[in-house]
């Protein structure tokens, strides 16, 4: 008779190198679900408190990338990725850098790393350390690069934190991540703003917060429109509030900014690069248009 009965595979074994507050927890993470962890640290005092969780600590790089196929890079940055690996023998493995760095970067890296005979992934980190290990936290990694070694390891790499494989070229989870960054870093100059004009008036802020996330999710589906309209290239489609109304009503937000007592230097890029848009002849569009300004 046949064995139906399907069989459970061990936890795969892999490297760590790099054990900030990031490396440590995604350490943790892979150790409580069993996988066999080696690690190193360029402090190996870092390294120490996982021993007693079943890690083994590698006294320098080059046996740390020994121990496994797959090895994680965790590091500061990536002049610090050269460092650690200068003169590691790279053959047969598997990189993967969750080290933060630009596309450009991650390009280079990758055709660094297939000169040594390794495959290469690159890794967004789309999450803070406290919600690694927590599946409901909503955190991802954006990967990229080799699709081979990605499917390889993706039952290993969804441990800490979910998948999100984003294509072959390499640069493409650095660039994601960014703009998911950037377009964050934009969302809290708005609310800064916000809090400033109300923060000296007798306004409850723990009362004024949840109308301030209230309007900012109800704004955030402009996002699909925006899309429709740069691949359509028509930026008139569905345009609700146009440009020419907008820019109308930033006099009504500058001049209460003025009577608050408060800077407008977080919305005058933006502001100045609607006027722009518009004195072109484009009143009719939505913002979209904007990002033609910003692309050089």
């Amino acid at each position: 008779m046949t064995d139906n009965t399907p069989r459970k595979t061990s936890p795969a074994p892999l490297t760590l190198l790099g054990l900030g507050a990031m490396g440590t927890a995604l350490a943790r993470t892979w150790l409580a679900a069993g996988h066999p962890l080696t690690v190193w640290n360029r402090t190996p005092s870092r390294a120490e408190p996982l021993a007693g969780h079943g890690a083994r600590i590698a006294p320098d790089a080059a046996e740390a990338v020994a121990a496994a196929d797959l090895v994680v890079l965790c590091l500061l940055d990536d002049a610090s990725v050269e460092e650690a690996l200068t003169g590691v023998d790279l053959t047969g493995k598997d990189l993967v850098n969750l080290t933060t760095g630009t596309p450009s970067q991650a390009r280079a890296r990758a055709a660094w790393a297939q000169e040594r005979g390794a495959r290469f992934l690159d890794g967004g980190i789309m999450a803070i350390p406290p919600m690694i290990g927590v599946p409901e936290s909503g955190g991802y990694v954006f990967y990229s690069g080799s699709s081979a070694a990605f499917e390889a390891h993706r039952r290993t790499l969804a441990v800490p934190t979910g998948t999100r494989y984003v294509g072959e070229d390499a640069g493409f989870a650095a660039l994601q991540d960014v703009a998911l960054l950037s377009a964050m870093t934009g969302m809290f100059a708005g609310f800064s703003h916000a809090f400033a004009l109300v923060r000296k008036e007798d306004i409850d802020l723990k009362e004024f917060a949840p109308l301030l996330v209230e309007w900012l999710v109800a704004m955030a589906p402009a996002t699909h429109s925006t899309a429709e309209q740069l691949t359509s290239g028509d930026y008139t489609t569905g345009v609700a509030s146009n440009l020419a109304m907008m820019v109308a009503g930033n006099t009504t937000m500058l001049r209460t900014a003025e009577e608050q007592g408060v800077s407008s230097e977080l919305l005058l890029p933006f502001m100045n690069l609607m006027e722009r848009r518009l004195k072109d002849g484009h009143g009719d569009e939505s913002t979209t248009g904007v990002i033609e300004l910003l692309s050089r």
